[in-house]
């Protein structure tokens, strides 16, 4: 009997399709809930395509998993995962679909405490787990006496925020009081309208009608280098994870473009935990920071997949074929595993320096196996002409032969 997964997401994130590839070569059914040009939408490998509709977000969801019926459901961003929540609150007890979203992510009722950076970051370090201390900032008064506990640098963070937006390092007490008012306030109204219009988000357009004052928390700064795990889990235990080192990151506190895959029982052991102490299921991420001697830090959870967690490094370090293998009870196929520690992020590094030396080093995971997802990503390349063209040619000319015939059509 073939199982059915869907990926849920909000925006437009390459790494959801990179999900339904390693979904489907566990011989699942993929289906995803998504915006209509994101994607995931667009891949080879997802069997049908739900349209996510921001102005009716939760109605839109309700009638997507009503459809398709899934074993198995996979939020793959922060806005999802609360989307996910509000339904489970507005379902009647006992309903099917209840029953999924709590097959599918744990206890609803645990979601509360992760997604407060404040509450998440106490409860891991009652756990056990070497935790950058957080604290919840509501007033001038209280970063002050933050500040004077933590000292500087420290970094402030707006909840609800997610790839590096809603994050601040600052360095002296007045780039502190402006960080906090900054992430306190929301947006103007115009803001919200030009921000709809600009990017074509109609979650903008919500912001304007029903603005929120954001929950702010300060950090203490942990000196070093970023670094990350991400593992699957079923009913509180971990079935796979991966450990690795960020090399390259997109912007100061952006989503990393290098990594490097390494064994770290400290952060094996963290992953452990949190999957324990929160009763999880799924796929989520733990982001740390590595210090000069060598251990890290834990500084934010992620509460949904993450980049990371799409790659495969082989048995139980594939984590769609190790979930999907728990939930059927059965034996599943995976991908073939990446050779190399070191994997360069398709698009992002490339964008960022097509003649980034990693990209010939490590492997660049380029979706050459789905072809209208790559050619969404040339999509985000400079329009001028020959910049263009030099990119894509420099890209193609690592292509394995295979690809060649099929991208041609596409890039026409």
């Amino acid at each position: 009997m073939t199982r059915t997964v869907m990926l849920l997401t909000t925006v437009d994130w390459t790494a959801t399709a990179r999900y339904a590839q390693g979904f489907a070569a566990a011989s699942w059914r993929v289906e995803a809930f998504a915006p209509r040009k994101a994607p995931v939408a667009l891949s080879r490998y997802v069997a049908r395509h739900h349209c996510y509709r921001p102005l009716r977000a939760i109605a839109s969801l309700r009638r997507a998993l009503a459809e398709a019926c899934p074993d198995l459901v996979v939020a793959c961003d922060d806005r999802a995962v609360c989307q996910l929540l509000k339904l489970d609150a507005a379902e009647a007890p006992g309903s099917e679909i209840r029953a999924l979203i709590e097959r599918s992510l744990g206890a609803p009722d645990r979601f509360a405490t992760i997604l407060s950076r404040p509450l998440s970051m106490a409860a891991t370090a009652d756990a056990g787990i070497r935790t950058a201390e957080t604290v919840a900032i509501e007033d001038d008064t209280a970063l002050a006496e933050g500040l004077a506990r933590f000292g500087l640098p420290a970094v402030l963070k707006a909840d609800g925020s997610w790839g590096g937006d809603g994050v601040m390092v600052a360095r002296t007490p007045a780039e502190a009081l402006s960080a906090f008012h900054k992430l306190k306030r929301p947006a103007s109204r115009l803001r919200s309208f030009v921000r709809a219009f600009k990017r074509r988000d109609a979650h903008f357009l919500l912001e304007a009608f029903t603005p929120t004052m954001g929950a702010v928390s300060l950090q203490r700064f942990v000196s070093g280098t970023p670094a990350a795990s991400a593992f699957a889990c079923w009913k509180g235990e971990v079935v796979a994870q991966l450990c690795y080192d960020v090399l390259v990151s997109d912007g100061a506190m952006g989503p990393p473009n290098v990594i490097r895959r390494v064994d770290c029982a400290q952060m094996e052991e963290a992953s452990r935990r949190v999957a324990r102490h929160f009763g999880l299921s799924g796929i989520f991420g733990l982001d740390f920071i590595r210090d000069a001697a060598g251990d890290v830090h834990l500084i934010e959870i992620n509460p949904r997949t993450t980049q990371g967690g799409t790659l495969p490094f082989g048995d139980r370090r594939d984590l769609p074929s190790a979930l999907a293998a728990c939930v059927a009870r059965a034996p599943c196929g995976r991908r073939a595993a990446i050779e190399t520690d070191i994997v360069a992020f398709f698009p992002g590094e490339w964008r960022r320096d097509p003649a980034s030396p990693y990209l010939a080093r490590g492997f660049h995971n380029v979706p050459w196996d789905d072809p209208a997802v790559l050619k969404q990503c040339f999509a985000a390349l400079p329009h001028d002409p020959p910049l263009r063209k030099q990119a894509i040619e420099r890209l193609l000319a690592s292509a394995p032969q295979h690809a060649i015939e099929e991208l041609r059509p596409v890039l026409a």
